[in-house]
């Protein structure tokens, strides 16, 4: 179900680029516009991860340092068929995880310090199952599709603004010159990033659904989930010191909080509807 609505959204993105690609910058714009989002969202594929790793300070765990860590992931990744990637550890104090990595063959699972300070050996272990689930089901790969698109998008009403702006004339403008073009250029990278947004919130559910099977143990993640929640909501302050905003979408648990609006452009579904599927998981499995 999660992976038809994926598909969905990523329809509905590149057919909202055609769209906008076709009124704003006709073929060429559009060609233009793709290509360069494509060579940006190239990089981030293939270099994101030692970014993410380094501005973290993060560094690799060797199996003598934490033995029972390595255990943990090694059969986790076997439980989902994949390689078991690299561990590296994140010397901060807010406690969380993420993945990262362009496939699973060069995957990479980290973690906080904080995260190993306040989660039993089961929670981890459910923690850790849905970051693998992230790498088994390539969601490093889905969302850079839909970052290439999105960022398309945006370069084009950029585009046309400015083209407008300077020399642009209205009766040749099928949009209404630069008053069409301002609004395209507010509305189209919004319909847009709300779109990515909506992908990401899919693929968190689905990376919870998948990670209950890998651990075969829902409760695990769900009662994470819950102290991680709470645990964020406490220690705000600290996040917005320790955490940086271009990588909070990696997390399991988004640690920067916002206000309700914000919370319209978030990366992550609410924790509570999270929490309360994995517990309808449970019951099907008779865990409850």
């Amino acid at each position: 179900m999660h992976t038809i609505k994926t598909v969905l959204l990523l329809g509905i993105l590149t057919g909202l680029f055609l769209v906008v690609g076709k009124i704003l910058g006709g073929q060429t714009g559009m060609v233009i516009a793709f290509v360069f989002a494509m060579a940006m969202n190239f990089f981030a594929y293939w270099f994101s991860d030692k970014l993410a790793l380094k501005m973290y300070g993060a560094r690799e765990i060797s199996y003598e340092e934490a033995p029972w860590l390595h255990d943990m992931v090694k059969q986790l990744a076997r439980n989902a068929g994949i390689p078991k990637p690299r561990v590296y550890l994140a010397p901060i104090d807010i406690p969380n995880a993420f993945a990262t990595g362009r496939n699973p063959k060069n995957a990479v699972v980290a973690v906080t310090s904080g995260i190993l300070n306040i989660l039993s050996p089961d929670e981890l272990k459910g923690v850790l199952a849905h970051e693998i689930a992230h790498i088994k089901n390539r969601d490093i790969l889905i969302s850079s599709i839909a970052a290439t698109i999105g960022g398309a998008i945006s370069m084009l009403a950029e585009m046309a603004f400015w083209s407008n702006l300077f020399g642009g004339d209205d009766e040749d403008n099928p949009v209404g010159g630069l008053i069409g073009s301002l609004l395209l250029f507010i509305l189209a990278p919004i319909a847009a990033m709300l779109v990515q947004m909506a992908i990401s919130r899919s693929r968190e559910y689905a990376a919870d659904a998948t990670g209950a099977e890998i651990c075969r143990c829902p409760l695990s993640l769900a009662k994470a989930l819950e102290k991680l929640e709470m645990t964020a909501q406490q220690l705000a302050p600290v996040a917005e010191r320790e955490v940086n905003p271009g990588t909070a979408h990696m997390m399991i648990v988004n640690p920067l909080r916002g206000s309700a609006i914000a919370s319209l452009f978030s990366t992550h579904p609410p924790t509570e509807e999270r929490i309360r599927r994995l517990y309808e998981l449970a019951r099907k499995y008779g865990h409850v």
